[in-house]
């Protein structure tokens, strides 16, 4: 059955978007951090709307489906820990040296971390890649309270996906943290091409998950993200800290209690 997926955004204008695939192991930094909020309560525009023709099936499956930003959400972000350290420069004089667009044209997959290290700077200084790579990973580390929040969704059955900006180094992520025990990796910028909050990023998301979109909530540490979200009609849910997005979860009928004897994160 061909299914397809209408979206009317405040625009007088009807847009209809195929569905694609895109491969599910794929996927600006460095960005100023955010003002942190816990749960969004931001009115949708009246005049948007989503048409699903296979709407039945969102029956078929747990309701909602969650979305997590990886970074600052889930996953430290060692750029704002480790990564001025290793260049051995404070994080203003990093932000003034770095190129503008070299990290943004690596997340979308534009460029490979060779091409990366050779814009990195706007001078063109060289540095040592693997070095990065190597301080990048050993930074990587749960955030306080997630991973027993993942473990807790993924005991109660729930859908889970990565929706993040990210260049394809979240492999080393997943190396480290084997994050794919509670959820996939489905949209990564470095695979689509697009990075939030472009909305037709967060079309194509809804046009993959074949789902009404406030049978989805996003979860996100950016403001801007979460609204961008509220935009389409996603459910949309600031991350400030794990204790407060269990309430905003829970705020939403979320089940999070856990089975204490279907074992314990290793």
């Amino acid at each position: 059955m061909i299914m397809a997926l209408t979206m009317k955004v405040p625009h007088p204008t009807t847009m209809w978007f195929p569905l694609k695939r895109t491969s599910l192991s794929s996927c600006s930094y460095p960005y100023q951090k955010p003002m942190k909020m816990s749960l969004i309560n931001l009115k949708t525009n009246t005049n948007a709307f989503f048409t699903v023709s296979a709407a039945a099936q969102d029956t078929n499956r747990k309701l909602p489906i969650l979305l997590f930003d990886i970074m600052d959400t889930i996953v430290r972000d060692p750029f704002y820990h480790e990564v001025p350290a290793f260049f051995g420069m404070p994080m203003k004089e990093l932000l003034e040296c770095k190129h503008p667009t070299a990290w943004i044209e690596f997340e979308e997959g534009m460029i490979d971390e060779v091409e990366l290290a050779r814009k990195f700077f706007k001078d063109g200084r060289s540095f040592d890649l693997e070095g990065l790579k190597n301080c990048m990973k050993r930074g990587y580390s749960y955030i306080e309270g997630v991973e027993e929040l993942l473990h807790a969704l993924k005991q109660n059955c729930y859908e889970i996906h990565a929706f993040t900006n990210y260049p394809i180094w979240y492999k080393m992520i997943e190396d480290k943290l084997k994050i794919s025990r509670y959820l996939s990796w489905t949209f990564c910028s470095c695979s689509s091409g697009k990075r939030k909050p472009d909305l037709n990023f967060y079309l194509e998301v809804l046009n993959l998950l074949k789902v009404n979109p406030a049978n989805c909530i996003f979860i996100d540490d950016r403001l801007r993200n979460v609204e961008a979200a509220v935009e389409v009609g996603i459910i949309g849910l600031h991350f400030k800290n794990a204790h407060l997005l269990r309430q905003d979860l829970s705020s939403k009928g979320i089940n999070i209690s856990e089975d204490k004897n279907q074992g314990h994160l290793s």
